[in-house]
């Protein structure tokens, strides 16, 4: 059975969605991401998008939600990749684990700023999922 990450940040526009497409492309069927905003911007920054496209991986279907509409999901795992996220993180109806792993935020950044922290995300996050949920990785 997959685990499902929550990718919680504020705007839910560059952070979390590159993380959602990075974990559901590199660790999924295994593990399922899911993202959400505190104060979810109108939609996903062009910079992620753009950054998500030269690294090969499919962009259909992101866009920001606000996190009151994931709480029902099954989720094994709360990652904020923000602060003010972690600061604002919402209770959820039972006990989930969760874990702090900022993120530098590009948004009005060059594209560089986009590329550079999807690969931190690649680096950083998707091992200690791994690690988490006991995956080996390849």
């Amino acid at each position: 059975m997959a685990k499902t990450v929550l990718i919680l940040c504020t705007g839910n526009s560059c952070r979390s969605q590159m993380a959602e497409a990075l974990v559901n492309h590199d660790l999924g069927p295994r593990v399922r991401a899911i993202s959400a905003g505190t104060r979810p911007q109108p939609k996903v920054a062009d910079g992620a998008v753009a950054a998500l496209k030269l690294a090969g991986l499919p962009t259909d279907g992101l866009y920001p939600k606000d996190v009151d509409s994931v709480m029902n999901e099954p989720i094994d795992l709360v990652v904020t990749v923000c602060d003010n996220a972690r600061e604002t993180c919402p209770v959820f109806p039972r006990a989930i684990p969760a874990i702090h792993m900022p993120f530098h935020d590009p948004h009005g950044e060059p594209l560089e700023s986009f590329v550079r922290v999807r690969d931190d995300i690649r680096a950083r996050l998707l091992p200690e999922l791994a690690r988490r949920f006991g995956l080996e990785t390849a």
